[in-house]
């Protein structure tokens, strides 16, 4: 056992093994002892000091680590933490360390000419829509592609069905109370309205894709919850309740109208943010105060949860299967809707002091998401703090 706090002799002493999934930054497995009375800072230094030691580097660049127990962050000393927590101060504490997460900096700005109503982005390229009726294409280095004009009304939201080295597909959603696919040709820099789908009564206000890029699916101020198919040709086949009122026509030269597969009702108010949870499965949030899970293959609604103000938008993490969501209340909150007793809302995060408009999981850390928020901010949230 080694002890790294000579200078801070007592015999209030515990015993502490340190671990962490970042390889790079491993110690060994030696349980150490230490003061109860330190805080982060002092265990920084003693995780920066066996680093130094361990590598021979005399320049050694100082590392600024957060420490978990048990899956919490560590926001106090460990005589608090063993006090609150009654732990035994005879056992061995396993604390985690991570590398502290540095605070994202813009690099640029995408200028518009009216507000930007949705962002969607590939490795390589970022789609907008904006209030001017457009879309607009971008490098991921922030350069314009094109602009994309087509729809009468304010574009509302978009998404990518797919794409490759060649260009992509993808989604617009708008005020017109219409949703357009397009096609675009990045070789031959061109970009094609593949069709028009019709079928709302009012805004189009969110659409989402599906992962195997086969269907989308849209919510509007009209309450209804849409599924279409991603190709006009397949617009004909596979009909389910709305078979009667199928139709595949030639509008406006090449670009084709087609209806929904799929209307499904329960909203009582406007949908404001639609997710894939499944192949088969959908979740929407609405200005209705609820949060809705529907079984497509079945045709209905599965369950329902309800919150105090209305909802703006959903994030699902495919790995942990939570969803958060971005309310009017200034709150996100994190929800597990496989629980069928006790508390389906696991956590509240409570920091901005505006709606919150925008919420998303990391694609590549299981406890990280950002959000933004009518007070002008992003804030990046780790869920274990």
């Amino acid at each position: 056992m080694e002890n790294y706090f000579s200078e801070k002799q007592s015999s209030d002493h515990f015993q502490a093994k340190f671990f962490t999934k970042q390889q790079k930054y491993a110690v060994q497995d030696t349980p150490y002892s230490i003061p109860v009375d330190v805080e982060t800072a002092q265990l920084c230094d003693l995780i920066n000091g066996i680093l130094k030691s361990d590598t021979d580097q005399a320049d050694w660049p100082k590392i600024d680590f957060d420490f978990l127990h048990d899956g919490e962050f560590l926001r106090t000393s460990i005589r608090q933490l063993i006090d609150s927590k009654e732990l035994s101060r005879e056992a061995v504490l396993e604390l985690e360390y991570v590398e502290q997460c540095p605070a994202p900096k813009p690099f640029g700005s995408l200028k518009h000419d009216d507000w930007v109503s949705g962002v969607k982005s590939t490795p390589a390229f970022i789609l907008t829509g904006c209030y001017d009726n457009t879309l607009h294409l971008w490098r991921a280095d922030g350069e314009h592609v094109m602009t994309i004009p087509g729809h009468v009304g304010p574009v509302k939201a978009v998404d990518w069905i797919s794409y490759d080295d060649d260009g992509g597909k993808f989604v617009s959603a708008s005020h017109d109370q219409t949703l357009m696919v397009w096609q675009w040709d990045r070789r031959k820099n061109s970009i094609e309205c593949a069709h028009v789908c019709r079928g709302h009564l009012r805004s189009v206000e969110c659409v989402a894709a599906n992962a195997a890029r086969s269907h989308f699916a849209s919510g509007s101020w009209d309450g209804m919850l849409k599924i279409w198919s991603t190709e006009a040709a397949a617009a004909e086949d596979g009909e389910s309740s709305e078979q009667s009122h199928k139709k595949l026509k030639s509008n406006s030269g090449s670009s084709l109208t087609c209806t929904p597969i799929l209307t499904l009702s329960s909203h009582t108010e406007s949908l404001s943010s639609i997710v894939w949870t499944g192949a088969n499965e959908v979740c929407t949030g609405s200005w209705d105060h609820t949060i809705k899970f529907w079984d497509l293959e079945a045709g209905n609604m599965k369950h329902s949860l309800s919150g105090a103000k209305v909802f703006l938008d959903l994030s699902w993490s495919p790995r942990s299967k939570l969803v958060l969501s971005a309310s009017a209340d200034r709150h996100v909150r994190l929800w597990d809707p496989r629980v069928t007793e006790g508390a389906v809302v696991k956590s509240t995060f409570t920091s901005h002091t505006g709606w919150v408009s925008c919420v998303s999981w990391s694609p590549d850390n299981d406890n990280t998401f950002i959000s933004g928020s009518y007070d002008n901010l992003l804030k990046l949230w780790d869920v274990r703090r």
